[in-house]
């Protein structure tokens, strides 16, 4: 009985630094993505988890939180979460910055991984 507040507080110390982690690891992808704007070209030929800022408009929602942005040079899927802005949020021609990383994948194309967004005006 007298282990069991032990291994709570062991339990609750462990998925709180689980989650600072990932906020550090956001606020790193963020810093590095804000001094590495591409075009959607450029970031579908770069290497994955590389941090990128992509500004375009959506086109369309293709499913839950998964996006396709456009600009000049081409359209990418981008993942983002309900926590950084909602489907409502993001409808056809809203002109968003995306600041996120880049995930390759084997088997389907190139996309990004949201950590920000910046609504455009």
């Amino acid at each position: 009985m007298k282990k069991l507040p032990l291994i709570l507080s062991t339990l609750l110390l462990a998925v709180t630094a689980n989650v600072w982690a990932g906020h550090e690891d956001d606020q790193k992808i963020m810093t590095a993505a804000a001094k590495h704007p591409v075009t959607v070209a450029q970031a579908k030929k770069l290497g994955d988890e590389t941090a990128v800022s992509v500004t375009g408009t959506i086109v369309r929602q293709i499913k839950h939180e998964h996006y396709e942005l456009k600009d000049a040079s081409g359209t990418i899927v981008v993942d983002i979460d309900e926590k950084l802005a909602t489907a409502e949020q993001l409808k056809a021609g809203t002109k968003v910055k995306v600041l996120g990383e880049v995930d390759t994948h084997k088997h389907r194309p190139t996309d990004i991984d949201a950590v920000k967004v910046e609504f455009m005006k």
